[in-house]
């Protein structure tokens, strides 16, 4: 590929993640809040995340599935700020109890619904509620969690059995 055709993929995936973010921002927040439990450093991570794939928006494979790489960013992000607080000072996740998680869903039971599915969610290891979150609510294949979460897809398979049955067995109890 000569110059000429690379700057134009390499623009094209930048018009492609500027249009885009509008588009998934509350998917992205609601995807930080399951990750960290807080309204404030959901916000905070959602920014990181937007700001990050703007300064690296020529990464971005024309093409390619943008919520991928924005979950992808969004995780490196989290964790890579979950090491620093707890190299500082030990801080640890939110109690989803405390974290007033409110929904954009319909009003009275599917409003209750989505609380108890995200509460068991959120309930679940971080490895486990994040492939829970991706195929489960956001519709990912295995392959695309796997490759958002940078992990095996057979890890992701593990996990999400494991997560299901935990949630099963929540629900049961």
């Amino acid at each position: 590929m000569n110059a000429v055709a690379l700057e134009a993929v390499v623009e094209t995936g930048r018009q492609e993640v500027e249009q885009g973010l509008e588009t998934m921002l509350a998917r992205l927040w609601r995807f930080a809040l399951t990750q960290c439990g807080d309204h404030a450093v959901a916000d905070d991570l959602v920014q990181s995340t937007c700001i990050r794939a703007l300064e690296r928006a020529d990464q971005f494979e024309s093409g390619s599935r943008l919520d991928s790489w924005l979950y992808s960013i969004l995780i490196s992000i989290w964790r890579n700020t979950t090491r620093a607080n707890a190299v500082r000072r030990g801080a640890g996740l939110v109690e989803i109890a405390d974290a007033h998680l409110e929904s954009t869903a319909a009003e009275g039971e599917s409003k209750v619904q989505v609380a108890q599915v995200l509460k068991a969610i959120a309930a679940l290891p971080e490895g486990q509620s994040s492939v829970m979150l991706l195929v489960c609510v956001e519709g990912m294949s295995y392959a695309e969690a796997a490759q958002s979460l940078q992990i095996p897809i057979g890890t992701v398979m593990s996990r999400l059995s494991t997560a299901r049955k935990a949630i099963l067995a929540l629900k049961s109890s």
